[in-house]
């Protein structure tokens, strides 16, 4: 059996995973990024969505927003813009946050406007999807021991 990946999960403002993993997939700029123990070198730019990180028969759904994401010698870690874990995404803030985008992209007057209210309102369905998706999963989470115990 393969050995294991050890994933650091970080934002300026926090660390959200540190710990052991069979496999992680991520959103990638160019699709999906599967990373299996062993994997070739890789620097990657993420893309909004989720980042899954699984251990045996559990699972840790986490939210990013973009960043990078760099593999090297079974160490993965994802530098994250703005991340967050599935059950922590406020679903009806994310709505709201769409319906404006949507809103505003309607009456946006320049491309450049356009473009960045386009960012928003992928970031914020895919706030949703990840949600949705780790709700409809009812998959055992990855526990985690801190640094107290």
């Amino acid at each position: 059996m393969a050995g294991k990946l050890h994933v650091e999960v970080v934002t300026a403002e926090r660390a959200l995973y540190s710990g052991e993993a069979d496999q992680v997939n991520a959103p990638g700029t160019e699709g999906r990024l599967g990373i299996l123990p062993r994997h070739a070198p890789l620097l990657a730019v993420l893309a909004p969505g989720e980042l899954l990180i699984r251990l045996g028969d559990a699972e840790e759904p986490i939210f990013v927003s973009g960043g990078f994401l760099e593999v090297f010698e079974d160490q993965v870690t994802v530098l994250a813009d703005a991340a967050e874990h599935a059950e922590e995404i406020d679903e009806a803030r994310a709505q709201e946050a769409r319906r404006r985008a949507l809103e505003r992209l309607e009456q946006a007057q320049t491309d450049a406007e356009r473009a960045e209210l386009q960012a928003t309102l992928e970031r914020a369905v895919s706030r949703l999807r990840v949600a949705e998706l780790a709700r409809r999963r009812h998959t055992r989470r990855i526990r985690q021991s801190t640094e107290e115990e």
